[in-house]
């Protein structure tokens, strides 16, 4: 499996450039919104099989997946989508930011907030960083709203573009790699992306069967995008005191 070098959606913008695909990338910018170096850490994933996932550190708070826009396919069944895009109560608990055209390659960010924001109770945030006056400031919006306030957020733009241009890799013109994460609450599995109408439920989950279930619907998700092998698959991990 091989790692894509950056991920966003078709949108583009300069104030929210993509991301390059790393746990490096992702843990200084995490860690510099005030995710204690502590607290949770984002790791690779390095195959699909057993043994590769039983390497994986636990526990697994959610898995990111970067992946090429795949082609629309009308013969795809319809998704799950538990929240309609104007009822902050039907999201059924779960966090969920839509990305907005205004936020351009900001997919990786929006992945991130949705990782960290369905595991705050079990990561404890640096009190008045920047993911905690988010997070505190967004609780009671809805996914258009909070898009809005992270639109608008110079702190928080300016730490995704100090963790763009912390990635390896030179970013080209055209960006064809997107980013969802998922996580596992009240039993549930959920994909969440924000260009999707709402977080999207898949079945059955938990937090020790999150990693294992992820991946079962990551496999699918590959095999509709065939001819590439430009996917990567990360997961952060609470660290164990």
């Amino acid at each position: 499996m091989a790692a894509p070098t950056s991920s966003a959606s078709a949108c583009s913008g300069e104030r929210w450039p993509p991301l390059e695909s790393s746990p490096e990338v992702f843990n200084q910018f995490m860690w510099s919104l005030g995710v204690p170096r502590g607290e949770a850490e984002f790791h690779d994933v390095y195959g699909l099989d057993a043994d590769a996932l039983a390497m994986v550190p636990q526990p697994v708070l959610a898995v990111v997946f970067c992946f090429p826009d795949p082609p629309e396919d009308p013969a795809a069944p319809p998704e799950q989508v538990s929240a309609t895009e104007d009822k902050q109560e039907s999201l059924d608990g779960v966090y969920f930011i839509k990305q907005i055209d205004s936020l351009g390659n900001a997919c990786g960010t929006i992945a991130l907030l949705h990782a960290v924001g369905n595991a705050c109770s079990e990561i404890s945030l640096l009190e008045n960083s920047g993911l905690d006056l988010f997070f505190k400031s967004t609780a009671s919006m809805d996914p258009y709203e909070r898009a809005r306030v992270l639109e608008k957020d110079d702190d928080m733009a300016r730490a995704h573009s100090l963790a763009a241009n912390a990635g390896d890799t030179e970013i080209g013109d055209i960006v064809e790699e997107h980013y969802v994460c998922f996580t596992t609450l009240n039993g549930t599995l959920y994909e969440l992306d924000g260009i999707k109408g709402g977080p999207i439920k898949h079945g059955p989950s938990s937090p020790e069967s999150l990693l294992q279930d992820a991946v079962n619907v990551i496999k699918v998700m590959m095999q509709r995008i065939p001819n590439s092998v430009n996917f990567n698959v990360m997961v952060l991990s609470r660290k164990l005191k």
